[in-house]
């Protein structure tokens, strides 16, 4: 691993934290531990373990992590390795498989790198994945991937235009693989990520030739000042005029539903 590509790299660092992880659970189950005492213990090893490896084999690269202090020099930096080291850690902390490891490589302005370790299902998806080509069933409803712990008002509405069926499930990068893998047709958040949530999932899934936007279809960018990165839509090409159409209904829906109840309480 110490002369790995960097895309080797990502996914033999995912995978080994993953599994280090997937045994942690397994263990603290039998044994009873607290799901607090679980998530703290889950960050703080896995994020150790990635910075460890990432800092002897990539010691002149800056690295972004949700466990991690970040600093203003990456934003000069050519090279930014983006990780959230457990995605998914009430899940993970339930007892749950839907949660992930994610490790993505932002270079000289875009994402060069990525994986999404998925210990429950024995699998990374990366760039090393087949393309996604296959249609659903006709007439079955599209199935669309949402936060089983906040799903966005606009999924509801986007599922009430299009006859659609949400799918609840933990971590980005699980709802990544799901779409990937053909469970779901869709993915759809909004309300608040990072670009941990979604480096390396979006990675995985563009490589897998599926689309990657934000929710109003504009380009998901990475290594920002401020690293927030609120919503994402993830889907087959062929639907994503359908899906970003109903998106912008349901937000035109919402804005002007948000402003009658607003005018509703005025004196």
């Amino acid at each position: 691993m110490d002369h790995a590509t960097d895309q080797v790299l990502a996914e033999s660092v995912a995978w080994h934290a993953g599994e280090s992880l997937r045994r942690l659970q397994s263990w603290a189950i039998h044994h009873g531990v607290g799901s607090g005492k679980l998530k703290d213990d889950g960050d703080r090893t896995s994020q150790e373990f990635i910075a460890a490896v990432l800092g002897r084999l990539r010691p002149g690269d800056d690295i972004l992590s949700e466990e991690g202090l970040d600093s203003r020099d990456r934003l000069s930096a050519r090279r930014v390795w983006i990780i959230d080291p457990l995605d998914g850690t009430r899940e993970f902390s339930e007892g749950r498989p839907d949660w992930a490891v994610h490790v993505a490589l932002w270079e000289d302005g875009a994402l060069a790198a990525g994986a999404v370790a998925l210990p429950s299902a024995g699998r990374v998806i990366g760039a090393c994945i087949k393309q996604v080509d296959f249609a659903p069933p006709e007439n079955q409803k599209l199935r669309i991937a949402v936060s089983r712990s906040r799903a966005p008002e606009v999924a509801e509405r986007v599922a009430g235009e299009l006859n659609a069926e949400l799918v609840p499930m933990g971590s980005a990068g699980f709802k990544t693989w799901a779409v990937v893998d053909g469970q779901v047709d869709a993915y759809l958040h909004a309300g608040g990520q990072y670009e941990w949530d979604s480096a390396a999932p979006v990675f995985a899934a563009q490589s897998a030739g599926l689309h990657a936007s934000r929710i109003d279809g504009s380009a998901l960018t990475y290594n920002e000042p401020v690293p927030y990165l609120p919503d994402l839509l993830i889907c087959r090409v062929a639907d994503s005029p359908l899906l970003l159409g109903a998106i912008k209904n349901a937000t035109v829906n919402c804005t002007e539903s948000t402003k009658t109840s607003a005018e509703r309480t005025l004196p």
